[in-house]
Formats: C-alpha cells, structure tokens, sequence
C-alpha cells in the first residue's frame, strides 16, 4: 500500500476520544492546544482485519470468561518465525496485561527489598519506576553517547554488576530512546557478563516490530543460538507494533522450567489479571492479517524521520539528531541551542509541542527530546518547522 493511501485510508482525528496523548494535555503540559508528539501510540486506526475481528465479538454480545485457544498461539509463533526467526514452544508463554505490569512482577518475584537491579541510561522512564517502587536498589549504566550514536559501557556494566551485587539486568531492546537495535555481537557480550555473574536478564522487546532501513533485530533470545535461554525472559506486545496498547495483552516468554515455576509461584501472590479476551482477539487478527498494515506504517515513520532529521541538519545544524535504528522515537540533543534548565519553556510555550524530556529518562539528559515519529506526517512538518523558526532565533 502506497504510503499516502495508507495515510489516508488509516489516519485519524484523535482529540476529543479520551485519548491520554490528546486529550490530556491540560493535564500532562498545562495547555489543552499543543501538537501531541509525546507517549508512544499513534493516529493510525488499526489494521481493518482487526477492527473486523473485534466487531464480530462486539456482535456476538457476550463477553464472559475465555481460554487462549491454540489458534492464538498460532498466529503468534506463525509471526515471531516469519517476523524475527524466534522459534517458541506454548509452555513457555504466560501473558501480561502490559509490560510494564511484567516488569514489576519480575522485581518483586526474583529480587528481595533492597537487591539491586541494573539498569542502561537514558531508558524508558518505568524502568526505573519498577525497581524503586519496589523499594530496590536502582544501579545505572550509562550508555555512551559519541555524536549521537549509543553504545554500551561494558567495563562499567560488569564493574558495577560485580561491586553493587546486581540480581536483576533489565535490557530495553530496541533501545528506547536512543533507538539503537543492538547488534548480536553487543548483546553476546552483556549477556556474557549477566551469565558469568548470575544475574537474571529481562529482555524488554515490545519494540521487535519497529525496525527501519537495513537494520537486524536480534532477540535476545536467538543470540548465541539460543546460548542465554537459560537465565533469560523476554518480553512482547503487539501494542507498539498495531496501536493496541489499551486491550491489555502481552507475552511473558520463559523458557527456562526452573525460572518459569518461580514466575508461576511467585505471579499467584501478586497476579489477578493477566489479559483480556479482546485484546487476545485483536492480536490474534494482526498477527494473521496486519502484516502489510506494518510494512506501510514502517515507511511512514522512515519518511517522519528523515523529514525531521533532513531539515533539523540543514536549517538547525548544532541539534544533534540520534538515527533511529529501531523504535518509532526519534532522540534529539538541543542543548547546543537551549540550556537544560529552559528546554520546557523552550518547547512548549515557544515552540508549541508536548513531547516526552530528556530528564524523565536520565537526569543526565536535560535538554534532550523525544518526538513521536508514528503519526500523520503533517504533525511532524508543523512541530519540526516550529522548532526550527525558534532554533534560529537562538542562532541568529
């Protein structure tokens, strides 16, 4: 499907449908009239097969209890091997409403108050909201940031791991924000560290989907040929992939026995509700049909983000613009043009935007910003366009 086809068959007016990113922006950001480039959903409808599965359900009438049929599991694995190569076996799948949710179940079933638990700074803001919540030890590995392109610090990784006695890795792969996809032969080595000092790796992969230009996701649980199996568990979600975020349904995959009946043991004391019958329909139907929906919203955001990172390198040279490798959040240092401490002032008031901030990912990264790059593309040109007419003041 061409792109603007797509754009105008899918695209939708979302203000005023109780949308969080919309209409919650006199809440968020003190001002209902901002462009809303901020939390990771989109203004895409879902693939038609989706809404189709989800209207005859409605018809139906019935919404009682229901079981994961095999048909599910199906679509599922049918999409992990076509989509990434990931082989999966049914009894290593258990379900989440959300990976979030996952993320605190895990701390508190494998990790004791006051363990630590390892995070890779700047990460998606929850991370760190799940071990201190929890009343954990947050210990931070600082990715390295070299013009704009993220690397791992893996002398302080294991130096850290060894001295600060971590039980926990969390790994963001995709990387969110700095959209990096990591390599096989990066993760080979972080997860080296984690096996060597028996520390349990959650592998958040809710991003897998998201993947532009040439660039190879590797799950973490192909790498080494499935070497790290053993001490791993992986998190997916097709929310990300096709704006489902609010049906509540995501995999929890263990395929260490050991691991996955301390889940289940330890997920009674603290687990109620694990999914909902619509969302299992609605991932179920995109998994089987919304393959071409993806490959079309794909290049949309490749078009969103080269727009952004074509005119930021012309017309506002000095904002360093991260390339996006995977994830649909482009990362941008303004702080050659803004200092820190003004970038809200800066972002909202001058150039009318509500984004994600650089400080609610790592409080070394004031003056960064994150953009959602999953939308209509006239959202983009207008917020970058306002950026750059500002930025220029500043450099004029």
């Amino acid at each position: 499907m061409e792109m603007t086809e797509f754009i105008n068959q899918y695209g939708v007016e979302r203000k005023q449908t109780n949308s969080l990113k919309w209409d919650a922006l006199d809440v968020r950001y003190g001002d209902p009239d901002l462009i809303a480039m901020w939390v990771a959903d989109m203004e895409f409808k879902v693939p038609e097969a989706v809404q189709e599965a989800l209207h005859q359900r409605v018809e139906h009438g019935v919404f009682g209890y229901s079981y994961t049929p095999d048909s599910y599991y199906e679509a599922f694995f049918a999409w992990q091997k076509k989509r990434h190569n990931i082989d999966l076996e049914k009894e290593w799948v258990r379900f989440s409403p959300g990976v979030v949710s996952a993320l605190y179940w895990f701390v508190n079933i494998f990790t004791k108050e006051n363990d630590s638990v390892m995070i890779q700074s700047p990460v998606y803001y929850p991370f760190h909201n799940a071990v201190l919540d929890n009343n954990r030890r947050l210990v931070r590995s600082e990715l390295v940031n070299t013009n704009g392109h993220y690397t791992m610090d893996l002398a302080d990784f294991e130096k850290k791991v060894v001295e600060e006695k971590v039980k926990l890795f969390i790994l963001c792969s995709p990387h969110n924000p700095a959209g990096r996809v990591w390599s096989e032969e990066e993760l080979i080595k972080v997860l080296d560290i984690c096996q060597k000092h028996d520390v349990l790796v959650v592998s958040d992969e809710i991003h897998q989907d998201i993947i532009l230009g040439d660039n190879e996701f590797v799950s973490s649980l192909n790498v080494g040929n499935g070497k790290y199996q053993d001490n791993l568990i992986v998190c997916t979600a097709p929310s990300k992939t096709f704006n489902l975020a609010c049906l509540l349904n995501s995999h929890i995959i263990i395929p260490n026995e050991d691991i996955r009946n301390a889940f289940d043991l330890g997920s009674k004391k603290i687990n109620q509700c694990e999914t909902s019958i619509m969302g299992q329909i609605a991932t179920e139907a995109a998994y089987r049909h919304g393959e071409e929906w993806l490959d079309s919203l794909l290049e949309v955001i490749e078009h969103n983000f080269n727009y952004l990172k074509k005119e930021l390198n012309e017309h506002a040279p000095k904002a360093v613009v991260t390339q996006l490798e995977g994830t649909y959040l482009a990362w941008v240092d303004l702080r050659n043009y803004v200092e820190p401490k003004e970038i809200k002032g800066f972002i909202q008031d001058k150039c009318r935007l509500a984004i994600d901030f650089g400080e609610w990912f790592s409080d070394e990264c004031q003056g960064f910003v994150r953009l959602n790059m999953a939308t209509n593309p006239k959202f983009v040109e207008k917020g970058v366009q306002n950026m750059i007419a500002e930025l220029q003041k500043i450099d004029g």
